[in-house]
Parts: C-alpha cells; structure tokens; sequence
C-alpha cells in the first residue's frame, strides 16, 4: 500500500484553516503549523482594541476544528524559512518534511522602513497588539483624570491618532469614538472637550475600493461622530510624542494606531521564491509558486494577479477562494494528474463593507451601495456567521445587542499591571 502524501500548512488564518478543512478525511496527512494555537478572526480586533469584545470571542482553538478528523495534526512552531531542494519547512523546534506545502502564512504591519514610526506606534495585526492598544487607551484616560497642572501633557494623553483610511482605520476610529462617548459617563472630573479622535490617510480619500459616493458617505459620519478626519495626510515620523507630517503639521499626542499597510511575514522571503515589493510569494494561475509542482501560496502571502489589474486584494474572500483551488489542485496531484490538468483561480468579488460605528457602516456589492443601519445589519451578519462555533456566535451576538441598546463595553478592564507592589 502506497504511503500517503503529506501536506504541510504554514498558517492557521482565514485561508489556512479553509484549506486543511478542505482536506479533512481525505487521503492526505495534513499539519498545519502556526507560532500561535489558536486561529484569530482578524476583522474584529479593532472590536478587541476598544473592549467591545474579548480575546475568546475572536479567537477560536486551532485542534478544536479537527477534533474529528485524525489525519488533521497541528504543529505549533515558528517557521523561519523553506528548504525546496530538501522538502522541508524550517522552524524553530527542527525541521518539517513536506511532499506538499502551502504558504498561507498571512502578513504583518508594513511601515515603509520608518523605523522611529515602528518603535513608537501600535500596529493592530495580533491578539497582543489589540491587547496592547486597549491597555494603553485606558491607560491614557486613567493617567490624564489625575493631571490637573499641566494641561500639555494631558492634551497630548487624550489625543488618538489612527493612520491609514483603509476598512481598519475608519472601524478603529469609529469604535474609539463610542468608546470615548461611554467614558464621559464615568470620568466626573475629566475636560473631554480635549479629547481628540483623529484619523489620517495619505491619500486624498478613504476605502480605495469603496465607490465615491460610499467614501464621502464614510467621512461625513466619521466627522458627524466627532473624528477629525484628514486627507492628504503623510505620516514622515514619530517619537513617541510628536507625529510629523510630510505638510510640517505636528500633531501632539502619546498614541499612534497604525493600519497604514501590510506586507507578508518576514520569513517568506526565505522560502526560495520570487517576491514582490510587499514581500508576497508571486504565484502561478493555479497558486503553485513558479517552478516548483509542490509549493503553493494563498491568502495575504501571495501576490495573485491572474486576470486582475492589480494583485488580489488582502482579504478572507480571497484566502477562503484560494483555499478551495489549492484543495483540489492537491488532490489531483495526489491522483497523478499533471501541471496541466491542475485548476486555476476565477475570483468572485463578494463585495466590500466596513463598519463606522454603532448603527453605520458603509457597503458595496455587484455595483450596488447601502450605508446606515441596513449595511451595519448585513455587516453583523456576515462576520456573525463567519465565526468559529456556536459559543462564539451566541456570545458576540449578545454583546452586539447590549452595545447596541446600551452602549455596553464590560471589557475595559486593564491587565498589563505589573506584579511588582512596589510599582
């Protein structure tokens, strides 16, 4: 009996998951590896940087989704790199054998090389960056309530700044806003007319994939909610205190959110393969990567242009489509098909939505727009259903009713506290 075919998956996000699901109880050995246990739902951090939701609403146990498939493994490790003349993934607990392997490792906070910007902002791409930023946020109101001297200082603590005019930065910006809204009801004591909520984009609009009509209906009800919202805006540095713009505007403030830009993982630049500028994995029609018949790329790794004017944008729709056509490329491969018998990718666009808040939010779909409470409906919907099980679903979903009713944020608990009682 022939042994069977071993596929290894670097990666537990959108695409990653989708893929070995897809393989589950066929007849491959699938690992799938990952630094982290857990698979993320990605869209929602913005709703755990601003406490409206909790680390287990959008994290889900990556072994919980194969509990009943045996030949699913997981293997949590670092992956630093690829071996293709050997057939193995490189991580830091040893090496992994692979007679197929797919990169679906996903991307990191890109900075374009401004590394003072980098040491000084939060980036919002992990549980720990989320984390991070409500921690701080909280923090800021805390420190700030008991500063009554000097009025700089506290100016600059109540000042958030968000970059980047992208689905991220305009649902991060309108949630602080709310969140801003529920502390005037706690802090007694506090000025909150010196609070400032402001969002920058480089460009002279926001949601580049949005229609017109769709991005000006966005800035209005960022600016209706109170975000200072700036256009034309280029971040050049930031110290911790002082972000410069490309204008020579100085903007003071302690709190910088960058969702500026992504790029792919640090390591896929030494999986043996060519990349591009944002150090995406360039695939063939088929996602293999050019010259090899056992390696392939999907998701926020890979640079897919096939077809399209500009590579494939950096979404779960085209991770979960990718997934699919790996998948069965696999498994034709595992049959003995050819290069040339393998399926390639036809896209379907799924449309594009982001929230603004409690109530708004803004959507495109087949040349169609919606905004105010029917697109924020279909919003709850599609990331309802989108998540891991049933527990998630029914908690989040009463979360979203009493923050809807009431405005509800029990998650502001800060938990960076140091252990030392000295301190």
């Amino acid at each position: 009996m022939a042994e069977r075919k071993h596929v290894v998956i670097v990666g537990a996000g959108f695409g990653g998951i989708k893929l070995a699901k897809d393989l589950a109880d066929k007849d491959v050995d699938v690992t799938i590896i990952d630094r982290h246990n857990f698979h993320l739902f990605q869209p929602l951090l913005y709703q755990l940087s601003t406490a409206v939701l909790s680390c287990d609403e959008i994290a889900y146990p990556i072994r919980n989704f194969f509990r009943n498939n045996s030949n699913v493994e997981f293997f949590m490790a670092k992956v630093t790199g690829v071996d293709q003349q050997r057939k193995v993934v490189l991580t830091n607990h040893g090496e992994m054998p692979y007679d197929y392997l797919v990169l679906a490792a996903g991307a990191t906070t890109n900075f374009f090389g401004m590394t003072e910007v980098e040491k000084h902002s939060f980036g919002m791409k992990t549980v720990q960056e989320a984390l991070h930023i409500r921690n701080h946020v909280l923090h800021m109101f805390e420190r700030a309530n008991k500063i009554q001297d000097d009025p700089e200082t506290r100016k600059r603590m109540l000042t958030f700044v968000s970059v980047g005019g992208g689905p991220t930065g305009i649902e991060e910006c309108g949630a602080l806003m709310e969140l801003v809204e529920l502390q005037k009801k706690e802090f007694h004591n506090l000025d909150f007319s010196e609070v400032t909520v402001m969002l920058l984009e480089g460009t002279d609009r926001v949601l580049p994939m949005m229609p017109e009509n769709m991005q000006q209906e966005t800035v209005r009800v960022l600016r209706k909610k109170g975000v200072d919202v700036r256009l034309g805006a280029q971040v050049v540095d930031y110290d911790g205190r002082t972000l410069k713009l490309k204008d020579g505007t100085e903007i003071q403030t302690e709190t910088v959110i960058w969702s500026a830009g992504v790029k792919a993982v640090p390591f896929i630049a030494n999986c043996g393969s060519e990349v591009d500028r944002a150090g995406r994995i360039i695939v063939e029609a088929t996602c293999l990567v050019p010259g090899s018949d056992c390696v392939f790329a999907i998701g926020d790794c890979a640079n897919y242009t096939h077809g399209t004017e500009r590579p494939l944008p950096t979404i779960a729709p085209v991770a979960y489509q990718e997934a699919d056509v790996v998948a069965e490329n696999i498994l034709k491969l595992v049959g003995g098909a050819s290069r040339e018998q393998l399926g390639v990718l036809h896209y379907k666009d799924l449309g594009t939505m982001a929230t603004i808040g409690r109530g708004d939010a803004v959507m495109s779909w087949k040349g169609h727009t919606a905004s105010g409470f029917f697109a924020w409906s279909a919003w709850l919907f599609v990331h309802l259903i989108r998540l891991a099980g049933p527990y998630t679903n029914f908690t989040v979903a009463v979360k979203w009713f009493w923050n809807w009713i009431a405005g509800i944020r029990l998650g502001r608990v800060i938990t960076n506290i140091t252990l030392d009682p000295a301190k």
